[in-house]
């Protein structure tokens, strides 16, 4: 049986503070507060959510440590001009594949100001690039994307603009889904973050994130297979 409650208002009170004070010294002084308000709920929050993302097809992992589907709050500042050491949200990432951060997933964020989610894959690397454009020339397999992606629409998920200005050369194209072959990857996601909903703060947040991971796995099983 789940512990998970709920995300208790001290949760945004700490991201809020933790964004105006966006350095070491005060995290350290409010380490405790961080296992206690972010830590805490967030492992329970996914430990609640591990059965039914297990349920899922393709099946969803759900691990409740940091850096599988917690993510860091520490940032990595190395190639960054922004040097604040800490994300001021909690990252949460459910994939199929056999890691976090190298295929498909679905993402759900909290940030002091409300709550954003979106799935997908960030990045076809190497020869998955090609597969993708490949597959897009197939009319039945891109009509199950251009079907997913406006499921997605209606949990308001949208695209980013494609990085590229024009259709690569040396595919077949139509006007309709030319600006598939635009993009090197492939997420949809909420532009900003949404009006804070009230079940956060309670354990029906588990059976409302399990929805919202359920209308966007047609997407996920789409990226993740390519």
């Amino acid at each position: 049986m789940s512990s998970f409650t709920g995300f208790p208002t001290e949760t945004f009170a700490f991201l809020t503070e933790l964004s105006a004070h966006n350095r070491r010294s005060w995290f350290e002084a409010n380490k405790e507060r961080y296992e206690t308000y972010w830590l805490g709920p967030a492992v329970a929050f996914v430990k609640a959510l591990a059965p039914g993302m297990a349920a899922m097809s393709p099946e969803m992992k759900a691990e409740a440590k940091v850096n599988a589907s917690l993510r860091r709050i520490n940032r990595d500042t190395r190639f960054s001009a922004d040097k604040a050491p800490y994300e001021p949200w909690l990252h949460l990432i459910f994939w199929p594949g056999d890691h976090p951060n190298r295929g498909a997933g679905f993402h759900f964020v909290i940030r002091p100001d409300g709550i954003g989610y979106g799935a997908g894959r960030f990045a076809f690397a190497g020869p998955v690039l090609g597969h993708y454009r490949q597959r897009l020339q197939n009319k039945e397999a891109r009509d199950k994307l251009l079907a997913a992606i406006e499921e997605a629409r209606h949990i308001g998920c949208y695209l980013d603009e494609p990085p590229l200005k024009t259709v690569p050369k040396g595919h077949d194209h139509e006007p309709e889904w030319d600006f598939l072959l635009r993009y090197k990857g492939l997420v949809v996601r909420t532009m900003d973050s949404q009006i804070m909903p009230n079940w956060i703060h309670g354990p029906e947040a588990v059976d409302e994130v399990l929805s919202r991971c359920r209308r966007l796995m047609p997407l996920v099983q789409w990226v993740h297979t390519i």
